[in-house]
């Protein structure tokens, strides 16, 4: 199958490719590569750095499927520059479901948020809730979703809504719950948590991909929403977590953020979808690869730290 992945060099793109190449697909990844560029040649690979707001530069001749991972990710890179985030998470995605149409491709898989429900008093999150997003980064995942799924009767369109991914990637992300938490302790044996009690909800990056791999395989599921989070934590079980495994001290301070979220990935998981990894297993992986000096931390494992850099702020 020839796969187009949008953001192929981000995070979960460095993983997701290499996978596919592995499976026996012929892919195409599509990146800025603001954050580099960690993907090895292949013979099955054509790897093009390219802006995703300039559509008619996105190769899609004999694409079957789109996996759409390209965005300005999380609360705080958003609001760095709210109209690239517009433009990024929502127009180009607009353009980009015309474009799949247009070349005829059968199958989009979206990477949307499962931060799209806004906090949440139910503990069971699941995907007939009412969306009530908080944050301009929420709202364009919101709106994004509602302009593929408008494409339903067209091609198959899969919105993954993920929890926090957690674990190890060729481009590594240092900003998230449980990396961040784990490098910390691994670094200066000390942990600090701004509150704790909020809940996260968590999912490994290799079931992440599985994720995608499952919809990729099975593209006759009905197109529509799926939760993607097995772990509802909160911060501080986290970061106890760590402590056990790492031996650091938790330092604990107030928050204004009380914000907790929750997800229910029931609905995925009656479509054949089984989870392998867990929070524990990130965290070990994360203590094996820096104990080996696999883990090199620079500006670039920071999204906001290195858009400002970049000047990507408005």
């Amino acid at each position: 199958m020839r796969v187009l992945v949008t953001g192929g060099c981000g995070y979960k793109g460095s993983v997701l490719v290499p996978q596919l190449l592995e499976d026996g697909h012929q892919v195409i990844s599509f990146d800025s590569q603001w954050f580099g560029n960690y993907l090895k040649d292949h013979s099955q690979l054509t790897n093009i750095k390219g802006d995703i707001r300039d559509i008619e530069s996105v190769p899609m001749d004999g694409v079957d499927t789109v996996i759409h991972l390209a965005n300005i990710a999380n609360d705080p890179a958003v609001e760095l520059n709210p109209t690239l985030s517009w433009e990024v998470n929502v127009l180009a995605g607009q353009q980009l479901a015309e474009k799949s149409i247009r070349s005829g491709v059968k199958h989009l898989i979206y990477a949307s948020s499962g931060s799209v429900y806004g906090i949440k008093e139910e503990e069971r999150v699941t995907e007939d809730l009412t969306l009530v997003p908080i944050s301009i980064y929420n709202k364009t995942k919101m709106v994004a979703e509602r302009v593929f799924l408008s494409y339903k009767d067209k091609m198959q369109v899969h919105c993954i809504r993920p929890a926090t991914v957690c674990g190890i990637s060729p481009r590594m992300r240092l900003d998230v719950s449980v990396n961040m938490l784990t490098f910390q302790a691994l670094k200066n044996k000390k942990i600090t948590v701004f509150g704790g009690k909020q809940t996260r909800p968590n999912i490994h990056i290799k079931d992440m991909i599985n994720v995608y791999r499952h919809f990729l395989k099975n593209p006759s599921i009905e197109s529509g929403c799926f939760n993607a989070g097995f772990e509802n934590i909160s911060i501080l079980d986290i970061a106890n977590k760590v402590k056990e495994k790492v031996g650091a001290e938790v330092l604990i301070t107030e928050s204004n953020d009380p914000r907790s979220y929750r997800q229910d990935s029931t609905k995925l998981e009656s479509t054949g979808f089984k989870k392998k990894y867990s929070v524990d297993d990130a965290i070990e992986e994360i203590k094996s690869n820096y104990e080996q000096n696999l883990l090199k931390e620079d500006e670039s494992c920071y999204t906001v730290k290195w858009m400002k850099k970049l000047q990507l702020s408005a």
